[in-house]
């Protein structure tokens, strides 16, 4: 996930920096030519955010495997550690709050947004617009489908870590 942030950060720039570039280069000597290490990926991240603002979007943590995020996180709290005009957006479900709270150092703040059910309602009635099978649509169905998920629907919460905001999505209890 780093390589491919960084990835995006590089194609968003004017030109690429020497520090990058040599970057690059010196990991094709590496027997094998591996892939860039996380440390050096930081270097880069580090290069080119300490120069310019940087704002940072990760979606989806939680889908990352454990070991990842960990890795992930320390990464992004090293990045705005040194890039003081690095800014961090990431969403995923409640249960790695605790793990962005350990790994970022409590810097976190916690802001909660509840959907409203006329925006949920709203939302659903446009997804079963555009459903590719609408025969398949039944009144009583559409009915079930609006109640149920109206019912299960819960909290959203957007948290702030020096810049970074993390939004937690409802947990999926399937």
């Amino acid at each position: 996930m780093l390589g491919s942030l960084l990835r995006q950060l590089v194609s968003g720039l004017e030109g690429i920096p020497e520090a990058v570039v040599r970057a690059f280069r010196n990991q094709k000597k590496v027997i094998g030519g591996r892939g860039l290490q996380v440390a050096g990926i930081l270097k880069m991240f580090q290069a080119i955010t300490t120069t310019k603002p940087t704002f940072i979007c990760v979606d989806a943590l939680d889908e990352c495997v454990p070991e990842h995020q960990m890795v992930i996180l320390e990464s992004l709290g090293q990045i705005m550690r040194e890039s003081l005009d690095t800014r961090i957006f990431m969403t995923g479900r409640s249960h790695v709050r605790s793990e962005v709270e350990r790994r970022l150092g409590g810097a976190a703040d916690f802001l909660l947004i509840k959907p409203t059910g006329e925006g949920i309602t709203g939302y659903l009635r446009e997804k079963l617009r555009c459903d590719t099978a609408p025969e398949m649509i039944t009144s009583t169905l559409e009915a079930n489908i609006m109640e149920s998920i109206a019912q299960i629907s819960s909290e959203t919460y957007v948290e702030t870590i020096q810049g970074l905001c993390y939004a937690k999505l409802p947990q999926d209890n399937s």
